[in-house]
């Protein structure tokens, strides 16, 4: 994976949760090379490795607002509610928590009790991103 020669990797972003591994070439909420991105919270960043285009980049992962341990953003390791909160976080202090977050969080679990789920630490992070997908039909107005 070449991250570039003008992107050294600044340091290796490690998981506090699931292990996942990765070089991170910024840390902070503005990017380089993007010129109206800020992101909503400080992020480790690694600059897209598949394309060519110096403003492409990905987030990795934050620090958990509560007890600051180094989370990615699979959704089986944390969630972003304002801040970012790891999800044994989440799981203390439910209580605190809206109700959709709560629902969440329990649709979460029951997702990772289906047979054939095995602990978050033996599997690649699921990314949760702010985007729904649409069927073909919902594309094409059928």
């Amino acid at each position: 994976m070449d991250l570039g020669e003008s992107h050294p990797p600044k340091g290796i972003f490690v998981c506090h949760l699931c292990g996942l591994s990765v070089p991170y070439t910024y840390f902070g909420q503005k990017p380089p090379h993007t010129h109206s991105v800020i992101l909503l919270e400080e992020c480790y960043v690694m600059m897209d490795p598949f394309t060519p285009e110096k403003e492409k980049f990905l987030v990795l992962g934050s620090v958990c607002s509560l007890c600051k341990q180094v989370v990615c953003i699979g959704t089986e390791c944390s969630l972003f509610y304002s801040k970012r909160f790891c999800l044994p976080c989440v799981t203390k202090n439910k209580s605190e928590f809206p109700p959709e977050i709560r629902q969440d969080l329990e649709k979460r679990k029951a997702q990772s009790r289906l047979p054939g789920n095995s602990s978050a630490r033996f599997k690649a992070p699921v990314f949760d991103y702010p985007y729904t997908k649409q069927s073909s039909k919902e594309r094409s107005g059928k």
